[in-house]
């Protein structure tokens, strides 16, 4: 860092996101992007969005399409937040709510551990089971904001709804925030229970579900008070940060929103044929409800498989933590894709 830079940042590890290497065409199933394109509407959208309503500042409110959401959900205009992808949502709950610490996963999403370090906020990772499963005995009573993703990045694993509001019962005094990033792959959402527990913070994103990842937009439903908070937050740094285009896809694609949910169906369809496959190569694969799969084999490293899965075209992904370096986490693609990643592993297997 230079001589000019803040020196409490000097020890920061900052977020690793997937590769994105550009030396050739790669079947990317690395960053749980969908395999899908947009909505006919969203293509629409960005024609109608002209060039001249560019140079206008935009709707600081997004009010179109917080009152989509609102319906959508069944939530008041009141309880909803919109922000540039959910991670601007992570960052602005962690320096609002987490003053008095933050619990999280061991292994969950790399962010939650930057942002804590970045406002200088006290965390405890908490160790997961040896299955992969979460505790929830463990974040109970704590004193201290609890962020679980649901379902759980890398493992895919899930928690029950009744499990969810066991934490909010149990941290009635501390915002509970549910990571809902890959929810409609399987999982169950908590949105309904918001109406009923003022601590709980439901986060979602375009980026995965609503083949947004690139339009950056995410929205959170809570309580009024804690909407107040995040909006206060977005008011102090920078109240324009969904741009024109984002918000006028993010409408068209809730408008259409069957069309995303059927291209779920078919991610689900697909994540169910790699699981079988994969398991009759003999690997070892954690039951997921996410767009992606967290995959280990007896006969070949983690790493090595990542590494000749790239020479051969196909990225996925790979984390050098101690209890997770023999897995992959492999993102369900096309059927086509799928059927290119269990051809290529079979040609790898065999020269092992």
């Amino acid at each position: 860092m230079s001589r000019f830079c803040n020196p409490k940042l000097a020890s920061l590890e900052a977020y690793t996101p997937g590769e994105q290497p550009q030396d050739r065409t790669y079947i990317k199933l690395n960053t749980n992007e969908s395999p899908y394109p947009p909505s006919k509407g969203v293509r629409k959208a960005v024609a109608k969005a002209t060039v001249d309503r560019l140079r206008l500042y935009c709707d600081p409110n997004a009010t179109a399409l917080k009152k989509k959401l609102a319906e959508l959900y069944g939530a008041e205009l009141s309880e909803v937040f919109i922000s540039n992808g959910s991670d601007d949502i992570l960052n602005f709950a962690f320096l609002a709510f987490g003053a008095d610490g933050i619990l999280f996963p061991d292994i969950s999403y790399g962010f939650y551990e930057v942002f804590a370090n970045l406002h200088g906020l006290p965390f405890q990772k908490v160790a997961l089971k040896e299955d992969f499963s979460i505790e929830v005995n463990d974040y109970c009573g704590k004193g201290k904001m609890v962020v679980i993703a649901n379902p759980n990045a890398p493992t895919g694993r899930t928690l029950t709804l009744e499990e969810i509001e066991k934490l909010l019962k149990a941290n009635p005094d501390n915002v509970v925030l549910i990571d809902e990033a890959y929810v409609d792959f399987g999982g169950e959402s908590c949105v309904g229970l918001t109406k009923k527990y003022a601590n709980l913070l439901c986060v979602q994103t375009f980026s995965k579900s609503r083949s947004m990842a690139g339009a950056r937009l995410g929205f959170a439903i809570g309580a009024p008070e804690l909407i107040a908070d995040l909006e206060k937050i977005k008011y102090s740094t920078n109240p324009y940060n969904v741009n024109t285009l984002t918000q006028a896809v993010g409408l068209a694609a809730l408008q259409e929103n069957e069309y995303y949910m059927d291209s779920c169906k078919r991610i689900i369809k697909s994540r169910a044929y790699t699981k079988k496959q994969l398991e009759k190569l003999g690997f070892s694969v954690i039951p997921s409800q996410a767009n992606f799969l967290f995959a280990k084999s007896e006969k070949i490293g983690g790493m090595e498989l990542y590494v000749k899965l790239k020479e051969k075209g196909v990225l996925v992904r790979h984390f050098e933590k101690d209890r997770i370096r023999d897995y992959n986490r492999i993102t369900i693609g096309s059927q086509k894709q799928m059927q290119a990643l269990i051809t290529a592993i079979k040609e790898i297997l065999g020269a092992c």
